[in-house]
């Protein structure tokens, strides 16, 4: 006997001739292509020029138009006029003065802030000892340093070098602290299953886990260094950044005092730019919204 089915099941309408249209449907359909995603361009690097420049030329007509008083606060162009001036009387000396302060208290303070960061992450008991005692040394403020640092250290470079220490080691400290003590739990049950031992596990998974906050921590460092420095410098400096504010200051000279604001500012950016490039290199691997963009 035929198993064809009857004449009538094959005629348009019918429930099995429309099955086998979805059916031939189904199969000709093409796959629905999957949507990728397509990073957004990357802003211009100058960019963030665009807000300065604004500001100083607000500045500039505000002062030219005399809704500012000139002697309170000088043009952009008397501020340019008088860093150029003070360039040819050896204004790159005071620079590089700072600049080697903040370098070697930003170290030395640096140093010391991971040593023990590393063991108040790693151990509770250091933990329980060490950190109540930096948690309210940290809220000390930075001009309250100045008389106990003179009466040990006097007023020479060991002074300002400490004062420049204690400020960069409290955000560093914190940032090696705490970026060892979030490392996700199940990293290191993932690697004691392993059978890693203390020093590969510090050096494959905790040191590689804390990175961002370690390297945040560094960067707000510095940032205090430079601030710091010149609070050490108002001691008793004759040379250096915070020495042209307080000559400045005592001369009435407003375009000194914010000259060296702006060279602070440019100082503080460029080194921060350094340590933001370190990052990228150090961290290259890692897969973030940032490195998504």
């Amino acid at each position: 006997m035929s198993s064809r089915p009857p004449l009538n099941a094959l005629e348009p309408g019918s429930a099995l001739a429309t099955s086998n249209t979805d059916t031939r449907k189904h199969i000709a359909a093409p796959p629905p292509q999957q949507q990728r995603h397509t990073p957004s361009p990357r802003p211009s690097r100058w960019l963030g020029v665009v807000l300065p420049v604004l500001v100083l030329l607000g500045l500039e007509l505000a002062v030219q138009a005399g809704w500012v008083p000139a002697h309170l606060l000088p043009p952009p162009s008397d501020i340019a006029r008088t860093l150029y001036e003070l360039a040819q009387q050896g204004l790159a000396t005071h620079v590089l003065v700072s600049t080697a302060r903040v370098a070697v208290g930003f170290a030395a303070g640096a140093a010391l802030a991971v040593a023990l960061g590393v063991w108040v992450g790693l151990s509770r008991r250091a933990e329980a000892l060490l950190d109540p005692s930096f948690q309210a040394l940290r809220a000390v403020p930075s001009l309250a340093w100045v008389p106990l640092l003179l009466l040990w250290l006097g007023i020479d470079e060991g002074a300002k070098l400490a004062l420049i220490a204690i400020g960069a080691f409290f955000p560093v400290y914190m940032g090696v602290a705490s970026g060892l003590r979030d490392v996700d739990r199940k990293l290191v049950e993932v690697a004691e299953m392993a059978g890693l031992g203390p020093l590969a596990m510090a050096r494959r998974v905790l040191l590689p886990a804390a990175l961002p906050a370690v390297w945040t921590g560094l960067r707000n460092g510095l940032s205090l260094a430079w601030m710091f420095m010149v609070a050490a410098e108002l001691i008793a400096a004759t040379r250096g950044l915070g020495y042209l504010l307080t000559d400045g200051r005592e001369t009435g000279r407003a375009d000194i005092v914010l000259g060296a604001i702006v060279l602070l500012a440019v100082m503080g950016k460029l080194t921060d730019s350094g340590m933001q490039w370190l990052e990228n290199c150090w961290l290259s691997w890692r897969d973030t919204v940032a490195t998504r963009r």
